[in-house]
């Protein structure tokens, strides 16, 4: 019925109007009611409520439909804001959330009868309505609804239905005076009406016209793809429905005036002004348009201008030795192609650019899911956390973004789970019974840095040297040579845990490698600060995006390699005497520390080519805590490389994460810094050096 397109549309409307129920929620537990969050609130649940019926998903609209009542009656200030109302609201969006699983096709089956009867149970705090009340009474006789009675938030879901080939009907309904079951004839108009589509809109309410609480007539709003005269023709076919008037709703038609200001006089000695002084001929409106656009086109689009970033390059080169042979005699020649070459690598430049924004999602896409988790994990152990979340617009590469989630969950969960201590515990220690998790993301450079940060017990280096020793991941000699910096690393050790219990949620240093192992999958770092008493801070720092990146090109045996400069400390260059033999390694003395050494070219089989043989060159190279120097032939300069996979054919080469094109049309092999720190065992060598 409906095509793959629409059933998109309306899964991603979905997930923006549940994201925005959760947020608010939220909001309203810590801050009260307010008009702005209610009507938010009840805008969200009444737009999937409508969506919902019209697509054919009676649960979630059934579901919706009891939320959107609670939140009437908040608006309306008949129902008070209560750690119970809160509690159900989550569990009716926790509902909500399977419903949507449920849609996409996972193994899962959702029964809102539990959840729908605590959401009718909370309205039992309502007030009774006065003895002899007949809301709705004589509604029948007004005309049908027009735009102008609708609210905001019902004039937005006509015109989402309406982008969907739908129209909205005013329908004005009188049953026979001497109907005897007024109830009943009324259930079959609203029946009659929903295999047509949604109703989405009753005067009186729905709940008044079920209960019999109206006079003879009551008004609705449909939408539908029948046409005006099916509606009508239809409605009259039911039994004791006296008459029936139908009439399109356009929910443009009330733009420039409210009702009150198109009836009200003007005043004395004043003149009327005419249209064009409310609404200038030369009035500009600008829209925000956007188009939809398959992901698997963006990756083609930067594959695209991969090529021309490797064909700038080539070109770059090109004019270089052009100009090198025939500069001489040819100078307007050199200067039309440095031109040309200098004009394409701009606009290339700008069309990386772009590309490169338009796959940038903002982190908010991850972000979003913690406030909740948050409050949830809070309430399960009995804390008070005040959850701070800044940097929401920071835009990121959609596969980093993928990846970044699951380690900062975990994060989070360590921060609430062994980080903040219980308020009782806090107040003894002279902080706020209240604890703070904060997590930020922010610019520098060509990098984005995350940090989880909160105020609670610390990590204290002794314990975690301790810890490492009684597990047997380090030897006492080791662990007492290690300064503070590098103990507070050992959280990142396989197995290491300071956590005196183990919880279901969390244990600080339980998974906290896997979570340093994805991030670095991503050319990211992770670092941790903390203090006993004063809390901790990691901060992870990862590249904008994965597919192109900055390279330091060193040459080993005549050939080039290039290292992720993320993963480049510094360069140096060292005599041969300077490199000492430590248990048979090779490390030297950088700035009073001792380093570890790998000969690059013992490691890929190649022949050493050094132009100097008194002297070697090293790269200084960092993965985490863990850093080692690499020695080289030359170093050749930084240079924006574009990263091309391997291919099937080949598969995954030790130490070698990608290749790519160079300038001259050379191939140049990318060192996996991580894959390469496995291979030569670079942990047991520095633990062998100190």
């Amino acid at each position: 019925m409906f095509s793959d397109e629409e059933i998109s549309v309306f899964q991603d409307e979905l997930e923006e109007k549940i994201q925005i129920l959760n947020e608010n929620i939220l909001l309203l537990e810590r801050e009260g009611a307010s008009r702005e969050t209610l009507q938010e609130i009840f805008r969200a649940a009444h737009t999937i409520k409508g969506s919902s019926g019209v697509m054919g998903y009676e649960k979630m609209a059934s579901l919706t439909h009891e939320m959107e009542n609670l939140f009437d009656q908040m608006r309306k200030g008949l129902l008070p804001v209560t750690g119970r109302l809160v509690d159900t609201l989550f569990t009716a969006l926790d509902s909500l959330q399977a419903l949507r699983d449920e849609i996409v096709g996972k193994d899962v089956s959702v029964d809102i009868g539990q959840v729908v009867a605590e959401l009718r149970q909370c309205q039992e705090l309502l007030p009774v309505a006065p003895a002899g009340a007949v809301p709705g009474a004589g509604a029948a006789k007004s005309p049908v609804i027009t735009a102008l009675e609708l609210e905001e938030v019902d004039r937005e879901v006509i015109q989402e239905a309406e982008l969907r080939g739908y129209q909205a009907y005013g329908v004005s309904v009188e049953l026979d005076p001497g109907t005897q079951m007024k109830s009943v004839r009324a259930f079959l108009v609203f029946e009659t009406l929903q295999q047509m589509g949604e109703v989405i809109k009753a005067v009186p309410s729905a709940e008044d016209i079920q209960e019999g609480r109206f006079d003879h007539g009551f008004r609705l709003v449909l939408l539908t793809g029948e046409d005006r005269d099916r509606v009508r023709n239809t409605l009259m076919n039911v039994s004791e429905v006296a008459a029936v008037e139908v009439e399109r709703i356009v929910p443009a038609e009330d733009t420039e005036l409210s009702a009150p200001e198109r009836e009200q006089e003007p005043r004395a000695g004043e003149k009327e002004k005419p249209d064009s002084a409310s609404k200038p001929e030369n009035a500009e409106v600008r829209t925000i348009q956007t188009v939809r656009v398959d992901v698997e086109r963006l990756d083609n689009l930067m594959n695209l201008v991969g090529e021309l970033v490797i064909d700038r390059t080539r070109l770059n080169r090109f004019a270089e030795i052009f100009e090198d042979h025939f500069g001489g005699g040819s100078s307007e020649m050199v200067d039309t192609l440095f031109e040309i070459s200098s004009h394409l690598g701009q606009v290339t430049g700008d069309l990386q650019e772009q590309i490169m924004k338009a796959r940038m999602l903002p982190v908010a896409r991850v972000f979003n899911r913690f406030p909740r988790m948050v409050r949830d994990l809070a309430h399960k152990m009995g804390k008070e956390i005040n959850f701070i979340v800044e940097g929401y617009e920071t835009e990121l590469d959609r596969n980093v973004i993928e990846i970044i989630g699951d380690p900062l969950i975990h994060l989070i969960r360590n921060a609430v789970d062994h980080g903040i201590e219980a308020p009782e515990e806090r107040v003894k220690l002279g902080k706020p019974k209240t604890g703070a998790v904060k997590l930020k993301a922010s610019y520098m450079e060509n990098h984005i840095i995350i940090t989880v940060q909160d105020d609670g017990r610390g990590l204290a280096p002794d314990r975690l040297r301790a810890k490492a020793v009684e597990k047997g991941l380090l030897d006492q000699g080791t662990a007492a040579r290690m300064s503070d910096g590098e103990a507070l690393n050992l959280v990142f050790m396989a197995g290491l845990s300071t956590a005196a219990e183990v919880s279901d949620l969390s244990g600080r240093g339980v998974g906290m490698d896997v979570v340093r192992n994805k991030i670095e999958s991503i050319n990211g770092i992770i670092d941790i600060s903390s203090a006993p008493g004063a809390g901790t801070t990691f901060t992870i720092r990862l590249p904008l995006t994965l597919a192109i990146i900055q390279a330091l090109m060193v040459e080993l045996g005549g050939e080039q390699f290039a290292l992720p400069l993320t993963n480049v400390v510094e360069t140096i260059s060292v005599q041969d005497e300077e490199i000492k033999k430590i248990k048979h390694s090779e490390v030297i003395l950088v700035r009073g520390r001792i380093l570890p050494l790998v000969r690059l070219a013992d490691i890929f089989e190649r022949e050493a080519c050094r132009d100097d043989e008194d002297r070697v060159f090293v790269v200084v190279l960092g993965v985490g805590e863990k850093k080692f120097g690499v020695i080289v032939d030359k170093l050749l300069g930084e240079l924006e490389i574009v990263i091309k996979s391997l291919g099937d054919y080949l598969g995954k080469v030790p130490c070698i994460s990608g290749a790519t094109i160079l300038g001259d049309g050379q191939v140049a092999l990318i060192v996996d810094v991580r894959s390469l720190v496995k291979e030569i065992g670079i942990e047991e060598t520095v633990y062998a050096a100190g």
